[in-house]
């Protein structure tokens, strides 16, 4: 039976550079489509979709259903980073769901923390919630194909995949559900933070100091451990910068703030149209 997420749009932005983050996607939404009935929307930036040609078709052997699932495509020839801020903020304004979820291929959360994350923004206890802790509430797990495929072909049952995990440190990234209307009102995702970022702990900052409601769970998440390139290490080019960009925002009062997001060029292009 599938659980009714019919409200949310599972919004997941992907490059897919190294055979372990495509085994990581194929992994996330199987596991999302087979437990929820909701929609699951992927843009994919590249210079050819390897989401279509490798795991698509995993994807649809996997899973009895797939109309949850949505994919876009985005030609990248010749770019070096990849603007996850921007391609969050294409499918921002495209879902239509009252609730919008900012979620990392790479992770997995135990069913509960779904329906409990959804249910606190659908019923407006909270503007926003991170459903893991804030603290050792990280599995690091050390996946293989065989580990993932016991995990897939048993009910999902998440000791599988502690078999192979050490406990972490978890705080900001990972993924985040946030009412549609106030991730637009508040700013959408900052776009002056190019590739790898300090922009998970910036959107926590950002969407509290201009009062938004916060809540977390004190509940794992597993993320599924993957090689780095310089899109998802300190290596990035644009390191310098956004780390600048993170300096300033840290500056600004509620007002200034306020002020300053909605102030961006990508931000009143979306908004008018």
């Amino acid at each position: 039976m599938k659980h009714d997420l019919t409200k949310a749009t599972f919004i997941i932005p992907i490059k897919i550079e190294t055979e372990d983050r495509l085994r990581n996607v194929i992994t996330s939404i199987c596991f999302l489509l087979s437990n929820f009935d909701t929609t699951v929307m992927v843009k994919e930036v590249d210079d050819t979709s390897i989401f279509l040609e490798d795991a698509l078709p995993q994807i649809v052997e996997f899973c009895e259903n797939t109309d949850g699932l949505l994919h876009s495509f985005e030609d990248s020839k010749g770019s070096l980073s990849f603007h996850r801020q921007r391609v969050l903020n294409d499918m921002i304004m495209e879902s239509k769901t009252e609730v919008v979820v900012n979620y990392d291929c790479d992770i997995l959360l135990p069913i509960s923390s779904y329906l409990n994350a959804y249910n606190s923004i659908i019923e407006k206890k909270f503007d926003v919630m991170y459903p893991y802790g804030d603290g050792d509430y990280q599995y690091r797990v050390m996946a293989d194909d065989q580990l993932v495929s016991d995990f897939l072909n048993n009910e999902f049952d998440f000791s599988i995949l502690e078999k192979k995990s050490i406990k972490h440190d978890a705080k900001y990234g990972f993924c985040q559900f946030l009412q549609r209307d106030v991730y637009i009102e508040g700013g959408l995702e900052n776009e002056n933070f190019v590739a790898y970022a300090p922009e998970d702990v910036e959107r926590f900052y950002r969407f509290g100091a201009l009062g938004y409601t916060i809540g977390r769970m004190d509940t794992m998440v597993y993320h599924l451990e993957h090689g780095r390139t310089p899109n998802s290490w300190f290596t990035n080019p644009h390191m310098d910068e956004n780390n600048r960009e993170w300096e300033r925002v840290q500056k600004m009062d509620s007002e200034t703030l306020r002020e300053y997001i909605t102030s961006q060029d990508y931000y009143k292009q979306r908004i008018d149209g």
